[in-house]
């Protein structure tokens, strides 16, 4: 392979890698972010640091050049959900989660009308399993409901689905390549679920049909997290090599 090629393989690569700043403060995230330098370019900020001040630094990111997810999970009453989609739709974030409910998604699709922000629809958390669902009173194994609420979330016209990568391939299969496949539960080979239950290595996950990859442990908690991470995207661009 040429360095043309290999530069253009490993930029592709660190388009395709989210990192997740699970984090308490913004001081730590932004001491993550400066670890790791210009290796990551897209990171997601969650429920935790959105409550410690993470809405203002999403525009401090996305002014140092970089993109953010916003994983807020939205689920409410159409009205609140549309206009708190409408708020978030101003910050220059590229993609923000809601719930894969059919009112939930059809009130935040009214509501990013002439923005450039994505929504993804969650279809079943990958910390859940069938016995999981059960226990909530949902009739429907983990594989039945992803494909149910892919197939709402397409009929809403949403952009993508958040779903674990053992669904990937199946959704890719039924719906081709009109929805984004975001795929969280990324664990490389020697690390840890820690508290996941559907989870797959980078390079599967990749090869399963997963557009993007949501990592956070395996690198926000290595002692060397810029290794950590260029290990990660050395094994995604191993799969388009």
């Amino acid at each position: 392979m040429n360095a043309d090629a290999l530069t253009k393989q490993k930029a592709a690569a660190r388009e395709k890698l989210i990192v997740a700043l699970d984090f308490a403060t913004i001081r730590e995230a932004e001491a993550l972010v400066a670890a790791l330098g210009d290796s990551v370019s897209f990171y997601k900020i969650g429920l935790e640091l959105t409550c410690g001040g993470g809405l203002p630094f999403t525009q401090d990111l996305i002014k140092d050049g970089k993109q953010v997810f916003l994983d807020l999970k939205l689920h409410d009453i159409g009205i609140t959900v549309s206009r708190a989609t409408a708020q978030i739709a101003g910050l220059g974030a590229r993609f923000l989660t809601v719930h894969a409910y059919p009112q939930t998604m059809k009130a935040a699709k009214l509501a990013i009308a002439g923005s450039s922000l994505r929504l993804l629809g969650v279809t079943v958390l990958t910390s859940y399993d069938d016995h999981d669902l059960a226990d909530a009173g949902y009739a429907y194994s983990v594989a039945d409901l992803v494909a149910r609420r892919a197939g709402q979330a397409q009929e809403a016209g949403l952009d993508g689905l958040i779903l674990s990568a053992d669904e990937a391939g199946a959704v890719r299969a039924r719906f081709g390549q009109d929805m984004v496949l975001v795929t969280p539960g990324i664990r490389p080979a020697n690390v840890e679920a820690s508290g996941q239950k559907r989870t797959m290595t980078p390079a599967a996950a990749i090869a399963a049909g997963g557009d993007y990859l949501v990592v956070g442990r395996p690198i926000t908690q290595s002692k060397r997290p810029r290794e950590a991470a260029e290990a990660i995207l050395a094994e995604i661009a191993a799969v388009g090599s």
